[in-house]
């Protein structure tokens, strides 16, 4: 069975490290945590109206979007047969950001930073265990890198596939990436190892839709946050553009949701996820696609930020407020699901995906079908009540700061001059995120009656 964030081509074998890992992590898994839960395979679309995507980018313009990917299943019978398991794959798309005009190698910047020679919204950030010089590659335009700009009521031919296969050529996604080459070892005939990059690469890399259900959780940002974000995958990606090191992906130490994870950690939505720990260490605690994707939601709509000394023995939630004015819960903080394309000539509708969790008794699938439940997670109205009525309670229930380090002795004495500085900084974050969400809401209602 092959791991996440990779796929499988035809009869061949895994990468031997690749799929001893996910048995390695299946064994482990099952001897000390529990095991694994499928969900279910189809999905209904939880995606923005047009009205409240417009509304949702005026408010916020910078985002980022982490998204845990179904299997991968390829019919047989035209072109490379792939499949890949049930761990799936984790992708992460930044609103915003675009790749630099001048570099072939995927490099990013913010789009407002420079001229741009066609238009585009955003970057999807994709790791694969293919690559060899990059950890990740970057493909502009949400709306390509989503559904390879297919509409989700088209039908997939063999025709739109191979069209959307030249598109990616010509976007040049790969320039300037080199692969593995055992996956390129075994190439049928009739392409070119060029080619043949972007076949065993659709629906993974780009146009996701064709053949995967998407999770997707919305975090909103401030425009410096996503530049740390930026730079930091920038980072990552250098010594493999240099050829300081060869990227070899691993399940345990450094997969594609590890990856994603720490983006958002430089903006201090989360704390670090630690990479290239020892094997020992690593296979009991390592990120899995669909448990980001619910421990994003929840970090992102549920931590509690109505108690000040809660946020400020947080680090990460006491950093990005003091650094960004800006907390990891926050409205706009929204799912976005999608299905796979239902008329399909080329891959498989069944698709699922599994979370690590302890049978009968884990918690992460009853927490899943709660976020798929509540309308506050998904719709972008529902979502503004719930933080306005939140903000209200905390500005009503607000105390003077010594009155409430007297019934917080969780607060030392000598965090006493930080902690006042944090207080006011909180009081005046909740002022404006509530005045901000407010006219977010007069826009929505606006267009309702209109």
């Amino acid at each position: 069975m092959p791991s996440p964030c990779g796929v499988l081509h035809g009869a061949w074998p895994a990468r031997r490290e690749n799929a001893g890992a996910w048995r390695m992590a299946l064994l482990m898994l099952l001897l000390n945590v529990g095991g694994c839960a499928l969900t279910r395979s189809v999905i209904e679309p939880a995606t923005p109206t047009a009205r409240e995507e417009a509304v949702y980018q005026q408010f916020f313009p910078y985002y980022a979007e982490t998204c845990a990917l179904t299997q991968l299943g390829k019919k047989s019978g035209f072109g490379a047969e792939i499949y890949s398991g049930v761990g799936g794959h984790d992708v992460l798309y930044l609103n915003g950001v675009c790749r630099t005009p001048a570099q072939a190698y995927p490099v990013l910047q913010m789009c407002d930073a420079a001229p741009r020679t066609r238009d585009a919204d955003g970057v999807g950030i994709t790791v694969n265990a293919h690559y060899r010089n990059a950890a990740w590659v970057a493909v502009e335009g949400r709306g390509f890198f989503f559904s390879g700009d297919l509409r989700a009521d088209e039908a997939l031919t063999r025709e739109q596939y191979r069209a959307v296969q030249r598109e990616a050529v010509r976007r040049g996604i790969y320039d300037g990436i080199e692969f593995h080459p055992e996956f390129l070892r075994d190439m049928p005939g009739g392409f070119t190892r060029d080619e043949f990059r972007y076949e065993i690469s659709i629906a993974t890399d780009y146009a996701i839709a064709f053949g995967r259900n998407r999770y997707c959780a919305r975090v909103p940002m401030s425009r410096a946050q996503m530049l740390e974000v930026v730079s930091f995958l920038n980072r990552i990606n250098e010594p493999y553009r240099t050829a300081q090191k060869v990227f070899d992906w691993n399940i345990f130490t450094h997969n594609c949701a590890h990856i994603n994870h720490n983006a958002l950690s430089a903006a201090k939505v989360w704390a670090e996820w630690p990479m290239d720990r020892p094997l020992w260490i690593s296979i009991f605690n390592f990120p899995v696609p669909k448990n980001e994707f619910v421990n994003l939601v929840r970090r992102t709509n549920d931590f509690d930020i109505s108690d000040p000394a809660t946020i400020y023995q947080d680090l990460s939630a006491r950093t990005q407020l003091m650094t960004f004015d800006q907390l990891p819960t926050t409205p706009g903080s929204i799912i976005d699901l999608g299905p796979l394309l239902a008329v399909n000539a080329l891959y498989n509708t069944h698709s699922e995906i599994i979370f690590y969790d302890q049978p009968w008794l884990g918690p992460y699938q009853r927490r899943f079908e709660e976020i798929l439940r509540q309308p506050r997670y998904a719709r972008l109205q529902d979502n503004l009540q719930y933080f306005d009525a939140l903000y209200t309670k905390i500005l009503e229930s607000r105390q003077p700061v010594e009155s409430y380090l007297v019934h917080h002795p969780d607060i030392p004495p000598t965090e006493g001059p930080a902690f006042r500085t944090f207080y006011a900084r909180y009081y005046r974050y909740v002022e404006t995120q509530r005045r901000v969400t407010r006219l977010a809401l007069a826009q929505l209602g606006d267009g309702a009656s209109s």
